[in-house]
């Protein structure tokens, strides 16, 4: 039975509708789309691990899995009879070096005296001099017009000599005195110096000390735990993990096709599969600079051989909004399917 020529027409019309709009949509750019959403998607958290900055034997261990604590609260600690040892011998060794810089200052101060007791016995030598060169002159001029005795004046240049003599050793010894004086500053300094590093090795014991109390960097809730009183731990080796939940995030992977729109701010609905039937709401926080393949340790070379051209993914990182009861339950590496709104921003 034939169609009435109208619905021929009419059907007619409606097929090529329905092939330009098929046209019309598999041309269309992916990235026109006003929402774009990709099930690559994990609930992440910069949790941060925590270590001994010592080696030594757990004595104590105060937290349990999946506690929750605060930035500041003692977790661990590590037997310290060795570090108290090694602090109480920093300490007499910044008292030994602290006596030998006060045993030289003291000797600084007496090597001043000793300074002024020389001088004051060079002025006497100066002083006897004068008189036993007055005296010989005396004694010459005596001697010379028969008044006086060729003994006496022997006697008198004699006690000359005796008084030159005693004039250059009391300069000597002045002069020692003196230089003595730069050789005990030269020592202060050493004896300072080392008094310094006695007190830089006692606060470096008195840090390794406190480091036998392991306490959390930041708040959160204790994960990954592995430390166990008696246990030998060494410095460095994780012993456990703080994961922030308070500050958790999503880490999206989209197609490079589907970005070319996207923008940080952007409004992004959350669903979590842990969750059936909440969606969680938050924002583009930024777009990754590389795809993760970029980031292999060994990156294809695409320069020989054939060719095959895959659509990269690039990283999304979407913070969720604060003040939502669900967001309380989520998990790090839970999975999400985000969908953001193109152009629409919160």
């Amino acid at each position: 039975m034939a169609l009435p020529k109208t619905a021929r027409v009419t059907v007619a019309a409606l097929l090529l509708a329905v092939a330009v709009g098929g046209v019309i949509l598999l041309n269309r750019h992916e990235s026109r789309a006003s929402t774009q959403s990709t099930d690559d998607a994990y609930v992440q958290a910069d949790f941060t691990t925590v270590a001994p900055q010592v080696s030594g034997t757990v004595d104590a261990v105060l937290i349990k899995d999946n506690q929750v604590v605060k930035a500041g609260d003692l977790l661990a600690t590590i037997e310290d009879s060795d570090f108290i040892v090694a602090v109480n011998s920093a300490k007499a060794q910044v008292e030994g070096a602290k006596a030998t810089v006060a045993g030289l200052e003291a000797r600084l101060v007496q090597q001043e005296t000793a300074i002024r007791q020389a001088q004051a016995a060079l002025d006497a030598d100066n002083a006897s001099l004068k008189l036993a060169r007055t005296n010989r002159a005396r004694y010459s001029n005596l001697a010379a017009d028969g008044s006086g005795t060729l003994q006496a004046l022997q006697q008198a240049e004699a006690q000359l000599s005796i008084q030159l003599a005693a004039q250059q050793r009391n300069q000597a010894g002045l002069q020692a005195a003196r230089e003595q004086v730069g050789i005990l500053k030269a020592d202060l300094q050493k004896a300072r110096a080392a008094h310094s590093q006695a007190l830089s090795g006692q606060a470096s014991a008195e840090l390794k000390l406190s480091y036998t109390r392991i306490r959390a960097p930041v708040g959160g809730t204790i994960g990954q735990k592995s430390v166990r009183v008696g246990a030998f731990v060494n410095a460095g080796k994780p012993l456990l993990a703080i994961v922030p939940l308070d500050a958790v995030y999503v880490a999206a992977n989209f197609r490079e096709t589907q970005l070319a729109r996207v923008r940080a701010g952007h409004v992004v609905d959350i669903q979590v599969d842990a969750l059936p039937g909440q969606v969680l709401k938050g924002k583009v926080e930024s777009l990754g600079p590389a795809s993760g393949v970029s980031y292999s340790a060994v990156a294809p070379h695409n320069a020989t051989g054939n060719f095959t051209k895959i659509v990269q993914r690039l990283p999304v990182r979407i913070s969720i909004d604060r003040g939502q009861p669900a967001a309380a339950m989520l998990r790090v590496g839970m999975s999400v399917t985000p969908m953001i709104r193109v152009g629409e921003k919160g």
